[in-house]
């Protein structure tokens, strides 16, 4: 898998902020195949920094109602990755 195909995006979230000050942790949104060694290969090649752990979860999708029709939205997969501290990823989260 390429390494713009295993990252998806960042997620910005007020709980993502916080881990991100406190524990140096930033949240992305990846492929649902990709395993933490990839995803904690591809942070580090895109991002240029050194990474320190990986937590990879599923996230399954909501049910959501739309009239008298119910769906479902996808399931998606999410990486905690921590960054050795120094380490630094610039988001536009601050603009």
């Amino acid at each position: 898998m390429e390494l713009y195909q295993i990252i998806k995006k960042t997620l910005s979230t007020e709980k993502s902020t916080l881990a991100r000050d406190a524990a140096n942790q930033y949240n992305f949104e990846v492929h649902t195949k990709a395993n933490r060694i990839e995803v904690g290969r591809a942070v580090e090649k895109i991002f240029k920094v050194k990474v320190l752990a990986v937590r990879v979860m599923n996230v399954r999708g909501k049910k959501k109602k739309s009239g008298k029709v119910m769906g479902q939205r996808s399931a998606w997969k999410k990486a905690i990755v921590t960054l050795a501290p120094g380490s630094r990823i610039e988001t536009g989260d601050g603009v």
